[in-house]
């Protein structure tokens, strides 16, 4: 049994948690807003509110966890905000995740943010990953495709979680 964050606990962060739940990992699921905690609450996960774009809001919720997924692939925001959190956010994120509990990431690289983006998002992660001697998966599933996503994002989950 591990704990897992999800960063972006929407409907497909959902989905995840709900699957992890049932495998009998403990799932903290982040939002920005504070009115989705009860349906992340439902989906088994413990609810944090919490800001991507402020990293400091994050760290909490790392506390205890051994992997994060980071599901921000289809991310909503001006094109500075989204280069910002996929760029220098990502990168501060990942830097703070080596002095913690965490030895694995799961990266979402495929959405509506621009593929340009979430490539260089990806190689972040890959660099972490390689520094601090971190499990990585990177997501490549189409997010529009529900089923296959999810079975994606299960097998990276669980490739991390046999790493670790």
């Amino acid at each position: 049994m591990a704990r897992c964050l999800i960063i972006g606990c929407g409907c497909r962060g959902q989905a995840l948690a709900r699957t992890l739940v049932a495998q009998g990992h403990l799932v903290r699921g982040t939002t920005r807003d504070p009115g989705r905690c009860p349906e992340i609450a439902k989906a088994g996960a413990e609810p944090v509110v919490a800001d991507p774009d402020r990293v400091g809001t994050l760290l909490p919720a790392v506390a205890g966890v051994s992997v994060v997924a980071i599901l921000l692939g289809s991310a909503a925001g001006p094109d500075r905000e989204l280069e910002a959190l996929h760029g220098p956010r990502l990168e501060a994120l990942l830097g703070k995740l080596v002095d913690t509990t965490v030895r694995g990431v799961v990266y979402e690289a495929r959405g509506g943010v621009g593929d340009g983006l979430l490539r260089a998002g990806a190689e972040r992660v890959r660099s972490f990953a390689a520094r601090s001697r971190a499990a990585c998966e990177v997501v490549l599933a189409d997010p529009g495709c529900h089923g296959a996503w999810l079975a994606a994002a299960e097998d990276a989950l669980r490739r991390v979680l046999a790493a670790r």
